[in-house]
């Protein structure tokens, strides 16, 4: 029989699309004893595990925690020293708002061996689908990528600070704190500011509302537009209107071919 080394690989899983996981990614889940998964994750991610992998949901949304964090660590320990090799799966990339550097500080202290496959961020992805290019030239020079919800359950200060820029801003977890960064970039005169906000990005189901910061909360409300979301705000939500069919008709030629 052969040794099973106690072992963590944090895998980010993208921003939804199923298509968007990379190989070393999927190779590492074929590989993985035990799958820990959060609730963003595309399931059928799951179909490239052993049939002999034990597949557990942790599955983490805003208000709703099937575990909390101190119990997934202590998860990730304990299935790591019975079964050797844990893969935690999280959405789109799990250094970024994905709490993925706390699992792996916390488990080095036990001795395991810690590896990280990055995933594409649903921050950048999730506007390139809609035809959002987060920087053009004579539109934006910068990106900003804010949570919309710290962990005191506050909007970030980082969010007053990006108003008063000319970068893109992107915030992630932000729809609750909608009324207050529309009120933010409000006081920042940047009424007309376009905005995107997008609803299960890359997905099937996916839906987006358009506006600007005057106008973009009657638009959420008109199309009931929720977590899991993101706002992007910024002159390059005007490009969206030319680039999407492009992209549209491109992915429909993909199909074509296969």
């Amino acid at each position: 029989m052969s040794l099973k080394i106690p072992m963590l690989t944090v895998v980010g899983a993208g921003p939804g699309d199923v298509d968007l996981i990379t190989l070393k990614a999927i190779k590492a889940i074929k590989s993985a004893n035990v799958i820990l998964y959060d609730a963003l994750i595309n399931e059928d991610l799951l179909e490239y595990a052993s049939k002999e992998a034990e597949l557990i949901f942790v599955g983490k949304r805003k208000g709703c925690y099937a575990f909390q964090q101190e119990q997934i660590n202590s998860l990730i320990v304990s299935k790591a020293r019975e079964k050797g090799h844990v893969v935690r799966l999280k959405g789109g990339d799990p250094f970024i708002f994905g709490r993925g550097a706390e699992e792996i500080d916390y488990v080095r202290q036990f001795g395991l061996e810690t590896y990280v496959v990055p995933g594409i961020s649903s921050s950048m992805a999730v506007p390139a689908y809609q035809g959002i290019p987060l920087t053009k030239r004579g539109a934006s020079e910068s990106f900003w990528v804010i949570t919309g919800t710290t962990k005191k359950h506050q909007l970030s200060g980082d969010v007053a600070l990006a108003a008063k820029s000319t970068a893109t801003v992107v915030i992630l977890m932000g729809m609750s704190k909608l009324d207050e960064i529309v009120a933010i970039f409000s006081e920042e005169n940047k009424q007309d500011v376009a905005v995107a906000v997008i609803q299960n990005g890359t997905r099937d189901n996916e839906n987006v509302g358009i506006g600007t910061i005057a106008s973009i909360k009657s638009i959420v409300e008109e199309k009931q537009l929720s977590n899991p979301a993101i706002i992007v705000i910024g002159d390059v939500v005007k490009e969206r209107a030319v680039l999407s069919s492009i992209f549209k008709e491109v992915e429909g030629n993909y199909d074509e071919r296969e």
